[in-house]
């Protein structure tokens, strides 16, 4: 099941100690520095289900530096630690609620927190005055961010609708996604995304009546739909009737969030190759009162999948 919320720690690594060394049988220092501690990064993936790593481990640090050894040999850096998130992760500071970022671009790389510089060995502090020193300096603290992850998908196109509705079929038919499906509602238990020419599509657990109240799978997807530049609205031509469903689905989502209902909206008929054609054309009829970008598609008519694939090319 994918997770979408998580609290984590984040910790860079320290840096290592300076060594307090001599040279054997003759005088003056030779305590090498420590080393840096490694940085702590994040970076950007299309993999919706990294926030699942958190659900076995919260506390992730970078290798600490390495101590300062004789001879003046330093110690060795500390490797920095780079953490796959999903694109479209907020990263909050726990304490203060402060979003700190969000990045939107595939493989971008971001600093989190910053190693501890390494400390000095006691061969840096020599000088004609003080020819023995006795002291180096302690590595310093690595960074340490204490940290909400909160997921929200960001989609050129969501598929939205009730359940049982073909739209896991339709995403694996255009992007050759892997997503689940059964003839029985809820096969989709998780969103999945796929990728077709350029643009990305995702599709969201099917909606019931009550979804914005949490009933179904609820509330824990609806947000996942905030972010999406076009809605696809898929609504069964098995269906007895069509117009209450769409009425459904945009009820919840509007009582969600009003902006919801805002956004560009491309309705589906789909299963067309199960139903009458007489019986598709009259829903088309009653749902293009409602809009005016109806299609109807099934993915065993390759020509009503081309259609599809212009029509998302146009937006």
């Amino acid at each position: 099941m994918l997770i979408d919320t998580a609290e984590v720690t984040f910790k860079a690594g320290d840096g290592g100690n300076g060594k307090v060394s001599f040279r054997k049988n003759k005088k003056g220092p030779d305590g090498g520095n420590g080393g840096k501690g490694g940085d702590l990064y994040v970076v950007w993936s299309d993999n919706l289900n990294l926030l699942n790593q958190f659900s076995r481990e919260t506390n992730f640090a970078a290798e600490n530096g390495v101590p300062g050894e004789s001879n003046q040999r330093s110690g060795r850096n500390g490797e920095d630690l780079v953490i796959s998130l999903p694109i479209g992760t907020e990263v909050i500071n726990k304490k203060s609620g402060q979003r700190l970022f969000e990045v939107t671009k595939l493989n971008e790389k971001i600093l989190v927190a910053k190693g501890g510089s390494g400390g000095l060995g006691n061969w840096e502090f020599r000088s004609g005055e003080l020819t023995t020193p006795k002291f180096a300096e302690r590595g310093q603290k690595g960074e340490k961010e204490k940290l909400i992850l909160s997921l929200r998908l960001i989609a050129d196109f969501g598929l939205v609708g009730l359940p049982n509705v073909g739209k896991s079929s339709l995403l694996n038919e255009l992007t050759g996604a892997h997503a689940k499906t059964a003839n029985y509602p809820f096969t989709t238990l998780s969103p999945s995304l796929g990728v077709y020419n350029g643009k990305v599509l995702a599709d969201i657990p099917g909606l019931i009546e009550g979804a914005s109240q949490g009933k179904g799978l609820g509330i824990g997807f609806l947000k996942h739909i905030e972010k999406v530049k076009v809605i696809l609205h898929c609504i069964s031509s098995l269906s007895p009737d069509p117009l209450k469903d769409y009425e459904t689905v945009r009820s919840e989502l509007g009582k969600f969030n009003s902006e919801l209902l805002k956004k560009k909206e491309i309705i589906l008929i789909t299963k067309s190759d199960l139903t009458n054609p007489k019986e598709i054309e009259t829903a088309k009829k009653k749902i293009k009162k409602l809009s005016k970008d109806v299609l109807e598609v099934s993915i065993n008519d390759w020509n009503s999948i081309e259609k599809l694939r212009e029509m998302l090319n146009q937006n």
